[in-house]
């Protein structure tokens, strides 16, 4: 049998049709943690001398990683969108390829910030909640679970981009006024198309009914959302979050919502993932909590994986990637 050229390290078993993909080519050892992703320890060592990573948004993929790695590492390519778990700048510096699953899974995303819209506010885990808890006697009730309106209502987005702009064409099936606030260009197009409003940042707080969030994450947007922000919503808002945890201050945000500042929350993602036990969010009646799934759809999640492989695969053969992070690079 013919030598396999390259040594590839995968950080958590993803769907088909990656593994098999890469493994025509390459010798591949796919982490085994019975669900769980690798830990520091696990990822150092198991990197050693691979020419190409393929990782997740829970791995850490900075210089420490690239030591471990070694002279060999050619590309880590990350089966997400975002790649602010990777040190692009250190991968740049050494010649090392960074690249992502692009815009694959904005309607996926989409989808779920607009449930979240609707479970948020028309009260629906706690209708479900009522039904099988056996709690509900007495049937229709003229006060009973009574929610808030999404239709004709407005809907602020922080950064209108692919998933924020997906977003905003549901809520036009809704009959809301869109205003949106993006921290650098303005989306001329969602403008002429559906008549967004681009709003500074205080405005946006004070007049959105359903806040929705679609930025990336960085350092002048991390904890954007805080309590000078959250003391200017309405208090029969709510705030919904797809897109990175830590652009919420948590903290902030459970002080807002124990004291009423706003109506509630619906939270796909988290400052830590999983919450600790011992977090109030678990606890609260007036927030709809998922455990990070907004690209969880078999459909998405298979092209993810496929990107993931050729973006590592063309990058191994001295091909062009599918989606680059990180195009000034100088490979190796």
């Amino acid at each position: 049998m013919k030598p396999k050229k390259w040594s590839v390290y995968i950080t958590r078993r993803i769907l088909d049709p990656a593994i098999p993909m890469i493994s025509k080519e390459c010798s591949v050892i796919v982490a085994n943690h019975r669900g769980r992703p690798p830990t520091r320890n696990e990822l150092l060592k198991a990197v050693r001398d691979k020419d190409a990573i393929l990782c997740t948004l829970s791995d850490i993929i900075d210089a420490k990683v690239m030591d471990a790695a070694g002279s060999n590492l050619k590309v880590i390519s990350s089966y997400s969108t975002g790649t602010d778990h990777i040190d692009i700048k250190e991968a740049t510096k050494r010649g090392i390829y960074v690249t992502f699953t692009g815009d694959i899974l904005t309607e996926a995303t989409a989808d779920l910030a607009f449930a979240l819209i609707l479970a948020t506010s028309r009260q629906i885990t706690q209708g479900h909640e009522l039904v099988t808890s056996k709690r509900w006697k007495y049937g229709w009730d003229p006060h009973l679970l009574l929610g808030s309106d999404v239709h004709g209502m407005t809907l602020g987005i922080v950064g209108l981009g692919r998933i924020g702009s997906a977003v905003a064409r549901r809520a036009k099936g809704f009959d809301m006024d869109i205003i949106y606030h993006n921290l650098h260009s303005r989306n001329i197009q969602m403008e002429e198309q559906f008549g967004a409003k681009h709003v500074d940042m205080n405005q946006l707080v004070e007049e959105s009914d359903f806040l929705s969030l679609h930025c990336s994450l960085n350092s002048e947007s991390y904890h954007l959302i805080n309590e000078s922000n959250l003391r200017r919503m309405k208090n029969d808002s709510y705030i919904i979050n797809t897109a990175r945890g830590q652009l919420i201050n948590e903290a902030h945000l459970i002080k807002a919502l124990k004291q009423r500042w706003i109506a509630g929350a619906g939270l796909d993602v988290f400052e830590k993932e999983p919450p600790s036990p011992n977090n109030p969010l678990l606890k609260m009646k007036n927030v709809v909590l998922l455990p990070h799934i907004g690209s969880a759809t078999f459909l998405t999640r298979t092209k993810m994986a496929e990107v993931a492989a050729k973006n590592l695969l063309n990058v191994l053969n001295r091909k062009t990637a599918i989606y680059l992070a990180n195009p000034e690079v100088n490979p190796r």
